[in-house]
């Protein structure tokens, strides 16, 4: 048997990229998924691939309306249980030089992606508290660890997912409630797809020379950290690397960033000066 057996498992985000590939995997160790979203076409097609005679099921959600998860959380509280691990994977992006970002943009990526954790958190947490166990799993970004070029609005959302989920390890490490935070580099996804359509020329050079990860990939780093009870769970080497670094030259990782940024610039004035003969 292994550790997610039989377990109940709400995933925020499911009906794809890394929320699809983890509701998957944990369906083939025989858990029970629950996937929320907002999306009712893509949410059948994934349950569609879970199996599991009836043991996994979905529901349109938006995260970033909090009726809307307690609601649901109520729901399957009193139909089916009280999950045993939540994974708040919901998120949106939008990259942008940071002068041109609407604030409307930076409104929603608060609400959904900072907001939508702690909604669901905050929703779940008296009757695990009441119960002596349960694990909480949020997932930021490393744009949650390094300031990234051309994520102003995403990555504030997922310092602020950083900054909550460590004040709720504390809180929760001696009552019974296991935490652990998510860090994934660029993953090939259909957000990523669709966030190339918007990033700076700068953003796509940084990033592209970290390399992407599988979705899969992550989900396999992530169902590893869960079943270890890691606080932190940093999927890819390069992630890890960054990560580290960050944490042992403190400031010295801003002359590091600006440097790869210098490169890029360089190489887009290059290719300015070259169309222009």
């Amino acid at each position: 048997m292994t550790f997610f057996q039989k377990k109940l498992i709400v995933i925020t985000g499911g009906s794809s990229g890394i929320g699809q590939a983890l509701a998957r995997q944990l369906a083939e160790k025989g858990a029970h998924v629950h996937i929320w979203a907002r999306r009712e076409s893509l949410l059948k097609e994934t349950l569609a691939t879970l199996g599991g005679d009836g043991n996994h099921a979905y529901r349109v959600v938006d995260v970033g309306e909090q009726e809307q998860v307690k609601n649901a959380f109520a729901h399957l509280q009193s139909e089916i249980g009280l999950p045993d691990i939540i994974i708040n994977n919901a998120g949106v992006t939008h990259p942008a030089y940071i002068e041109e970002i609407p604030i409307k943009i930076f409104e929603q990526m608060i609400q959904v992606n900072y907001l939508g954790t702690v909604y669901l958190t905050q929703t779940a947490l008296p009757a695990m508290l009441e119960r002596g166990s349960g694990h909480i799993v949020n997932v930021s970004s490393t744009a949650g660890f390094i300031g990234a070029f051309g994520f102003g609005a995403y990555g504030a959302s997922k310092f602020a997912v950083r900054g909550y989920t460590d004040v709720l390890r504390s809180e929760m490490k001696y009552r019974g409630i296991d935490v652990s935070i998510v860090f994934p580099p660029d993953t090939d996804t259909p957000m990523m797809a669709d966030e190339n359509k918007y990033k700076p020329f700068e953003t796509k050079e940084i990033s592209g020379s970290a390399g992407l990860l599988s979705a899969d990939a992550v989900a396999e780093t992530t169902l590893e950290g869960i079943a270890k009870k890691k606080y932190l769970i940093l999927p890819g080497a390069g992630n890890r690397f960054f990560f580290v670094l960050n944490n042992l030259l403190g400031g010295l990782i801003y002359p590091l960033m600006d440097f790869l940024v210098r490169q890029a610039l360089k190489k887009k004035r290059g290719k300015r000066s070259g169309g222009s003969k």
